[in-house]
C-alpha cells in the first residue's frame, strides 16, 4: 500500500485518484506520519448494487404503524 502525506495528497488528488484507479490498490493517507485514511477502489460490487432496495432488512417495524399515537376522546 502507498502512503502518502495530507499536504500531497491535497495538491496531487486527482491524479492520485486516477493512479488508484488503474493500480487497483488502496492509498493510505497519513498526517505527520500516523495513518489518517484509508482510499481504496470501489469493489466489483458496488458498480453493479442499484440503489433501489438498497435498505432492504435494515428497518423492522415494532408494533402498529397505521394507527394514530393517541385516541382522541370525544367530548
Amino acid at each position: 500500500m502507498k502512503e502518502v502525506a495530507i499536504s500531497e495528497f491535497k495538491v496531487k488528488c486527482l491524479s492520485l485518484l486516477q493512479k488508484l484507479e488503474k493500480m487497483k490498490r488502496p492509498l493510505l493517507v497519513t498526517k505527520f506520519g500516523k495513518p489518517i485514511a484509508e482510499v481504496s477502489p470501489p469493489s466489483v460490487k458496488a458498480k453493479n448494487r442499484s440503489w433501489l432496495g438498497a435498505m432492504t432488512g435494515e428497518i423492522n417495524f415494532l408494533g402498529d404503524i397505521v394507527s394514530p399515537i393517541f385516541a382522541f376522546q370525544n367530548e
